[in-house]
């Protein structure tokens, strides 16, 4: 294929943007591959002088890397799964039935979005303790349930555009809007629940606040534990360790996006045309 000018520029500009975005990943895996006296080495050393993959391994047998892992797998497992079906179902009637303000009501929840997470913060934490919640996996629970603004404004936007004639056949037949929902929107809506479990699952598994907050050393997830699991004998931290577990750390929401990617494109892209 022959690339004219413009062709080639946009090529050049995509190359560009994507070394910037993956240059702190690949300067994560070679600090990973380097050895401690390496790091303090000036001049900088770009390459490590004799790759030590046995970082790796040091990585998962300084912490008890297998039990955060599935700790955070849990409660992103959790979230998401039930985070989904409930903005699903919220978003479902917002986009197919009428009722008095329903506008304002959409306009509220997503001016949420705009609240920072700091703000809810100390009252969520009382909540939670008053309900004997602190250091149990419930409050995952209840946010999945509660539904999250974006992804209901994701599934409203998608089911919007969904022919009402299914709709209009399946009430002719009988069928309830639950069933609606359930046997005709939510099977054809698996893009935009292939992008709700992509992001919410990386929502929660980069989550660092809520488990430190409220979960106890042995229930925390694999993102708190790997701030502080990696210390010499006067308590310095091992950046090489720590880089090694950060790269296994990214792999789980990386081979879930991989898996998902058509439908998560699929979804993000339909969803912005409505």
């Amino acid at each position: 294929m022959k690339l004219n000018a413009p062709r080639l520029a946009l090529y050049t500009v995509l190359v560009l943007v994507t070394g910037l975005l993956l240059g702190p990943f690949g300067w994560l895996l070679i600090t990973a591959l380097k050895a401690p006296d390496e790091l303090a080495a000036l001049p900088i050393r770009w390459l490590p002088e004799n790759f030590q993959w046995h970082n790796f391994a040091d990585a998962w047998n300084g912490v008890n890397y297998l039990g955060y892992t599935r700790n955070s797998l849990i409660i992103a497992g959790i979230y998401s799964v039930l985070v989904t079906l409930s903005s699903a179902w919220v978003g479902f009637g917002f986009a197919r039935l009428s009722a008095p303000g329903k506008r304002p009501m959409f306009a509220a929840l997503l001016s949420t979005m705009m609240l920072p997470q700091i703000i809810t913060l100390i009252p969520t934490y009382l909540v939670f303790a008053r309900l004997n919640m602190i250091n149990t996996y419930w409050p995952w629970v209840l946010w999945g349930l509660a539904g999250a603004p974006f992804l209901i404004f994701l599934f409203r936007q998608f089911f919007v555009g969904l022919p009402r004639e299914m709709e209009e056949a399946a009430i002719v037949d009988g069928c309830s809007y639950t069933g609606i929902f359930f046997r005709i929107f939510l099977p054809q809506s698996w893009p935009a629940i292939a992008a709700s479990l992509v992001i919410s699952f990386g929502w929660t598994w980069g989550d660092f606040i809520a488990p430190s907050l409220l979960l106890s050393a042995d229930k925390t997830t694999l993102a708190v534990a790997l701030t502080s699991a990696y210390t010499d004998a006067a308590g310095n931290p091992l950046l090489n360790l720590m880089a090694a577990g950060a790269v296994m750390y990214v792999l789980p929401p990386l081979l879930l996006f991989l898996v998902a990617q058509r439908g998560f494109i699929a979804g993000i892209s339909t969803t912005g045309m409505k």
